[in-house]
């Protein structure tokens, strides 16, 4: 694989898929930039979040150049398909091709923002390059909230330029991004003793989902695997004595949810005409994802009878909310055509037997602070009529364009020497670091780039090889101009 141009992107990057680096777990890679250093003679700095910076020193010539920041985050989102058997916290990343895509072997490939480190070190690597003084700051935990880029602290960063490498469509360049928050809803439950004689056990399962970034692929309606299990339960409790035992789905609050199931009992009186009903609602929610997911697959298996399950009035209510939640868009932009302003994700339902909670994870989108406030309450009004505790953190701001910025206006000439092609200019619904960096450093000029990245928070993420090197032309010719 290392024959991939550009080699010594591509180099990097296969090295960084041995590293155990899901968000909370990037000790490895911290560890394996602060050798790269100094194996380089470079000067480099560790914050006590785990932040590196590494500075390099200007090629001759362009000492007096504007410093340049190469920013780009660690951790990558872990997510697999459930019969991958995989340990995130140790297994390398099988990575292998597919029709010009780089892809993984049933989990997530962490190009994002995998590449975007591999780019960096691949920059500083390379004595031959011409650039000003340069720094390269990775940060950590931007998955789980963008934990590494709040804790920098001033004096950390020198420069006046921060490209971040962590856009997702080649031929774009963002100048903006929606700022986002989290909201958590937790049910306390009872459970009561399962009944035994004449009932039975059913595992109910939806599988197959195609999944992806809940920033960058709202829009796209994509099925929600939570979503569609609390319609088919909201339903079925119309028509019978239901009981449930378990529930689970989705994973990451940024991720839209690609699986979900539970485990339910009824009377085995009843056991055909629910089977009838799952199959017919099974067909119906695959019918209208048959474009987007076209791998869906429900599922309804006999399991062992458990000894409890959860209190009749409790589940009903979690079922409710579920089902109410609104996942989606809320809002278009009315300043730019096409652009997502206002989304909600309906992210994850967990439950922690030990403490007796069942957990709902959501996250709210919007370029606008009050819109994204606002939507974070309407959740948690919504969870609080079903008699849930519901908690916000995880809040993040936005990024403001900047249609006058000189970097973007260097990075526009570029692309157009480069490729004799306009570049398209945008922002993004998705949350990038720069929000955080401009509250931060309000000096700073931004702009934010990339490959091209398809299902992003999902197994099915993959990166456009042939896109790769023309961002990493891009990024050199930047470099150069600035």
């Amino acid at each position: 694989m290392n024959t991939f141009e550009p080699s010594s992107v591509f180099g990097f990057f296969f090295e960084i898929c041995k590293i155990p680096r899901e968000s909370g777990n990037e000790a490895g890679m911290t560890h394996y930039l602060e050798q790269f250093a100094k194996d380089r003679g470079l000067e480099y700095q560790t914050d006590n979040t785990g932040n590196v910076v590494i500075r390099k020193a200007a090629s001759v010539g362009k000492e007096k150049s504007p410093g340049v920041i190469l920013q780009s985050h660690t951790d990558m989102v872990c997510e697999k398909n459930t019969d991958t058997e995989f340990d995130f916290s140790k297994d390398a990343i099988q990575c292998y091709v597919e029709d010009g895509w780089l892809k993984a072997k049933g989990t997530t490939l962490g190009a994002d923002d995998g590449i975007g480190v591999a780019a960096s070190l691949a920059v500083l690597d390379d004595d031959t390059l011409e650039h000003g003084p340069l720094e390269c700051l990775f940060t950590v935990s931007e998955e789980t909230g963008l934990n590494g880029a709040r804790a920098v602290a001033p004096g950390f960063l020198r420069g006046t330029i921060l490209l971040n490498l962590d856009s997702e469509d080649e031929g774009e360049v963002f100048i903006g991004c929606a700022g986002g928050i989290d909201t958590t809803a937790r049910f306390r439950y009872q459970t009561v003793p399962a009944p035994s004689d004449g009932y039975t056990a059913l595992k109910v399962s939806i599988t197959g989902g195609t999944g992806g970034h809940s920033g960058d692929e709202i829009h796209k309606d994509l099925c929600n695997a939570v979503q569609q299990l609390a319609r088919f339960f909201w339903n079925a409790q119309q028509k019978f004595n239901l009981k449930i035992h378990s529930v689970s789905g989705g994973n990451k609050r940024n991720a839209i949810a690609r699986e979900a199931s539970a485990v339910c009992i009824l009377s085995q009186k009843d056991e055909s005409a629910f089977a009838q009903l799952f199959l017919k609602m099974s067909g119906d929610w695959e019918k209208e994802h048959r474009h987007t997911d076209p791998d869906l697959e429900s599922r309804l298996t006999p399991v062992p009878m458990p000894h409890t399950v959860i209190e009749e009035k409790t589940a009903a209510r979690i079922v409710a909310a579920l089902y109410a939640c609104p996942h989606g868009v809320l809002a278009m932009s009315k300043e730019i055509p096409g652009l997502v302003e206002t989304s909600t994700n309906l992210a994850s339902v967990s439950m922690d037997p030990e403490h007796q909670i069942i957990r709902v994870g959501s996250s709210q989108r919007s370029a606008i602070n009050s819109a994204r406030r606002n939507a974070a309450n309407r959740i948690e009004s919504l969870f609080v009529l079903a008699g849930a505790e519901v908690s916000h953190d995880g809040e993040y701001p936005g990024w403001e364009p900047n249609p006058d910025s000189p970097i973007l206006k260097v990075c526009v000439e570029a692309y157009k020497q480069l490729f004799n092609t306009p570049v398209k200019v945008r922002a993004i619904h998705a949350g990038l670091e720069c929000g955080i960096f401009l509250d931060a450093f309000p000096h700073l000029d931004m702009i934010s780039f990339g490959p091209t990245l398809k299902g992003v928070h999902s197994p099915a993420e993959r990166l456009d090889i042939a896109s790769t090197g023309k961002f990493w032309t891009l990024l050199l010719q930047i470099l150069k101009m600035v």
